[in-house]
């Protein structure tokens, strides 16, 4: 970077520089993704293939220079003597001026504020990587960016999606009243272009689709419906001020907010190599790059939550389970002799407007705590904070008993049935095996 650059930018830029405290590009365009979402208020859902592009781009830019995996889409043809950062930085910064910059997916505009983070990062760069190196680092992550976002514009996700009215019949969805707050939850507007979604690295939506929910004249259908009714109550005697908390917790962020931010905490220990061998060498023996492995580690969880959300919403819209709060004020219709309406129930928060079966957090979950398990191991410490639960902090033990939680919450919060977390938990973690399996493949 030259003298006038670095001289031209201004105190502002320098100060965000030193405020930001660089790790490493990987990581920092993972914070700043998460942060363009939060700003955005990106739905869960939405908010998956958002990570699954960033993620992915990244790690075909860095991939492409080193080589050393098969890529996600973009074969590896990076030019000799490129900035790695460099390009890191220009993937993450196009993918996510398409979806929050000016003219973007998502409003508001936040072109400024990506525009500005890209500046103090490159001019961080220029002190270690000459102009001609972050030329063509810039160019190698634009033309990277740019193929990844191609590839996906055709995968079949719109801005003006279809909308999903469900059915008056027993058991099946229907638009839900808000409860306990007023008015009623949206009739399914942008989910259902989710179930037929081009999958990342899956064969198809429906390859690990559970079976069908429970019969509703079932033992087991009671036995989960009495639980919710119990437990997910706004006014439940049976549900513990911790429980209480945890199932608001788990709710305030998106599942891709929260484990990545798990996946960050880890990644900055096996940095520092108290996750890894201490030679170096990661558990599986791949040398432990920093950059090219946080961004193997972070384009693995996303596109598997990617597509586990894919496979879930799959399920959802084939077997168009009705959720707790319309069971629960009608089971007089059920058939079932030991499930008993209550007209005026209500759930702790109000409830999704899409179908119960299977539980959408359970699946991202699954698939998430499969990938950072095989990673890191799954018996590890590690704490999760929420950006909108100011003051209150998560301590685990193991990766299976924050993933234990996910699924009490749901169903504690009332908007869910056991058996739709535990196959949704079982569904993600198939996922996250088969891209686990088949994808980011040592080849040198």
């Amino acid at each position: 970077m030259t003298k006038a650059l670095r001289c031209g930018v201004g105190t502002l830029v320098f100060a965000l520089v030193a405020a930001v405290a660089l790790a490493d590009e990987v990581t920092d365009w993972n914070r700043m993704m998460l942060r363009v979402g939060l700003v955005a208020s990106t739905s869960p859902l939405n908010m998956t293939r958002t990570a699954a592009l960033v993620q992915a781009a990244v790690f075909d830019t860095i991939n492409g220079i080193d080589g050393r995996y098969t890529p996600i889409h973009v074969a590896p043809a990076a030019p000799g003597g490129v900035s790695r950062r460099a390009a890191i930085a220009q993937a993450a910064y196009v993918i996510l001026s398409k979806l929050y910059g000016a003219g973007g997916t998502f409003a508001p505009n936040q072109q400024a504020t990506l525009d500005a983070r890209r500046t103090a990062a490159l001019v961080d760069i220029g002190y270690r990587d000459s102009q001609a190196a972050i030329t063509s680092g810039i160019a190698w992550g634009q033309s990277v960016a740019d193929q990844i976002w191609a590839w996906r514009s055709t995968d079949g996700f719109n801005t003006n999606p279809p909308t999903f009215t469900g059915s008056a019949t027993v058991g099946q969805w229907r638009p839900t009243p808000n409860d306990p707050y007023p008015g009623t939850s949206t009739n399914g507007v942008g989910y259902p272009q989710f179930s037929a979604q081009t999958p990342w690295a899956i064969a198809s939506p429906h390859q690990f689709r559970p079976g069908p929910p429970h019969l509703l004249t079932s033992p087991e259908y009671a036995a989960d419906f009495n639980e919710t009714k119990s437990k997910g109550s706004l006014t439940s005697t049976t549900r513990t001020p911790d429980e209480t908390q945890y199932s608001w917790f788990w709710n305030t962020g998106t599942a891709t907010y929260l484990w990545n931010n798990v996946a960050l905490q880890l990644l900055a220990r096996s940095d520092d190599d108290h996750d890894r061998d201490h030679d170096g060498w990661g558990e599986k023996g791949h040398h432990h790059d920093g950059l090219l492995e946080n961004a193997r580690v972070l384009a693995t969880l996303d596109v598997s939550m990617a597509d586990a959300a894919i496979g879930c919403w799959d399920a959802k819209y084939t077997y168009t389970a009705w959720r707790p709060i319309t069971a629960i004020r009608e089971a007089a219709n059920d058939g079932n002799s030991a499930t008993t309406a209550d007209p005026a129930w209500k759930p702790l928060f109000a409830t999704p407007g899409h179908p119960e079966y299977p539980s959408g957090h359970s699946c991202l979950s699954g698939a998430a705590a499969t990938v950072l398990s095989h990673e890191f191991r799954n018996r590890i410490h590690f704490d999760i904070t929420s950006d909108l639960m100011l003051g209150v902090k998560r301590s685990y033990r193991s990766l299976s008993e924050a993933l234990d939680e996910v699924v009490n919450a749901r169903v504690f919060a009332g908007i869910h049935f056991r058996q739709a977390c535990e196959e949704g938990t079982e569904l993600g973690k198939s996922v996250a095996a088969y891209v686990i399996a088949n994808q980011f493949q040592r080849v040198k």
